[in-house]
């Protein structure tokens, strides 16, 4: 994930509408941002600005809330209830902090006391600039989950699964026993699946088989079949698993859980391709591909006696090996945009992630893997009060996490703020100090309260920039 400054704009100019009645701050306002390299439109009346809003293309929307008036309020909200993916920032007087408060909770997503200096100023812009990036990100990771993410069931472009993917339809149109591993979670059942359906018998049966939850007195019976009454409570005779996706795909998964008395008798079921039902004594073609997957190590299990070495390598002619959801952070808004397009046909709901929610899971290792992000959406789109998921309606584990990162770039933001604007602010402030001055017809206390510096740093800096101004 790159850094803040990677993000922050887009390859076209940020759109960026300024409405504030006030003409000295609106004129302050303008130059400040055009200078930091926005499209600046600006508009002095209130009523207008949700109209023009209509009509124009615009990214961020900066708005004025006067001072005893509810009218900044409201169009807050109304531009929020036409304009949900607009980011706002409010702007109010230091003595109506209530109303950037109620602001806030109308849709704004930051907000800017009076009298703010530069730093601050840039920096609201910033981060609204950075929103604006993600959501268009988040957008065209939709797009790209609609027309091709990855290959048949599998999402991801990361170079790992890129790897995988020009080996799959290879693997896909043989016949011979694949061996996927990876971690809990890594979607290993996904990629048999998605082996069976790019292969020539798609249209067969995908039989999968969890070899970790069969009843060990009964996993001899359900693998190879039985008679009527092989055993106690054999009240019929039974197929086996094994031969009841004739002609599909037979999926072994968590191979490495089965105990060694059969395994011995799967490896001979493989290598005769028939098995004999238990109380049998005529056997069964078997002719099903085999396909088997592990979160294990197999080959240090062999090194130990725990898994056959004859059958690990019947099993794996081919292996395919799944990298861990944190080895591929990059598919991480790709995965999302999946999971988040089927929950929301679910829920009936238009659900999309909100800027913080965002950082966070692309910041999380999720030791889970992709079944653990799947979970925490879901658990998201369950909880959530709208349809933007924030970071409280995830589990405990990435709130804490989100908030402490949170907390981290805004110190680092705070300390290296000087730095990252030294080359430009002397400029921008001489700029902005001379256009107030004039504005307000050379009123320099004025000018003074309107910057947010006091009247004599007002007049030293009037002395450091060489600034004359007459009236």
């Amino acid at each position: 994930m790159g850094s803040e400054k990677e993000t922050v704009f887009p390859e076209s100019q940020v759109r960026l509408l300024i409405v504030v009645p006030d003409t000295p701050l609106r004129l302050v306002c303008s130059e400040i941002a055009s200078n930091l390299g926005y499209e600046v439109e600006a508009l002095e009346d209130l009523d207008c600005a949700l109209e023009r809003l209509s009509d124009s293309s615009v990214d961020i929307v900066l708005l004025s809330i006067p001072y005893g008036s509810d009218r900044g309020v409201e169009l807050a909200a109304a531009f929020k209830q036409h304009h949900p993916q607009i980011p706002i920032i409010a702007m109010t007087g230091s003595t109506s902090a209530s109303n950037a408060v109620e602001a806030m909770r109308s849709g704004a997503s930051d907000y800017l006391v009076l009298p703010f200096d530069l730093p601050a100023f840039s920096a609201a812009l910033e981060r609204a600039a950075a929103l604006c990036t993600r959501r268009t990100m988040m957008r065209t990771l939709h797009e790209q989950v609609q027309l091709s993410s990855g290959l048949g069931r599998i999402i991801g472009r990361s170079e790992g699964m890129e790897r995988m993917y020009r080996i799959l339809p290879k693997v896909a149109n043989s016949n011979h026993s694949v061996l996927i591993c990876g971690e809990s979670g890594t979607g290993k059942e996904v990629v048999a699946r998605t082996i069976h359906e790019l292969g020539p018998n798609a249209e067969k049966e995908f039989l999968p088989i969890d070899c970790g939850t069969l009843v060990p007195t009964l996993i001899e019976s359900d693998l190879f079949g039985h008679e009527k009454d092989a055993f106690t409570g054999a009240n019929h005779a039974k197929h086996g698993l094994l031969v009841s996706a004739q002609g599909g795909t037979v999926f072994l998964d968590e191979i490495g859980e089965l105990p060694l008395d059969l395994q011995s008798k799967l490896l001979r079921a493989l290598q005769e391709k028939e098995v004999r039902p238990v109380g049998s004594t005529r056997r069964l073609p078997i002719r099903a591909r085999i396909l088997a997957a592990t979160n294990r190590d197999l080959a240090e299990m062999v090194d130990k006696g725990q898994f056959r070495k004859d059958l690990y390598y019947r099993i794996n002619v081919t292996k395919l090996q799944l990298p861990p959801l944190r080895d591929r952070h990059e598919d991480i808004p790709l995965l999302a945009a999946h999971f988040m397009e089927r929950l929301s046909q679910e829920f009936g709901n238009r659900f999309r992630l909100s800027d913080l929610a965002l950082r966070t899971i692309m910041q999380h290792d999720w030791p889970g893997n992709v079944r653990e992000l799947a979970n925490a959406l879901e658990r998201a789109c369950a909880l959530c009060d709208g349809s933007i998921l924030e970071l409280k309606d995830f589990p405990t584990i990435l709130q804490q996490e989100g908030l402490e990162a949170e907390c981290a770039i805004l110190k680092k933001q705070k300390d290296g703020n000087e730095g990252t604007i030294v080359k430009t602010l002397a400029e921008m402030e001489r700029h902005a100090i001379l256009k107030a001055i004039r504005a307000l017809n050379g009123d320099k206390i004025e000018a003074a309260r309107r910057l947010g510096i006091g009247k004599t740093t007002l007049y030293r800096k009037l002395r450091e920039y060489g600034i004359e101004v007459s009236v």
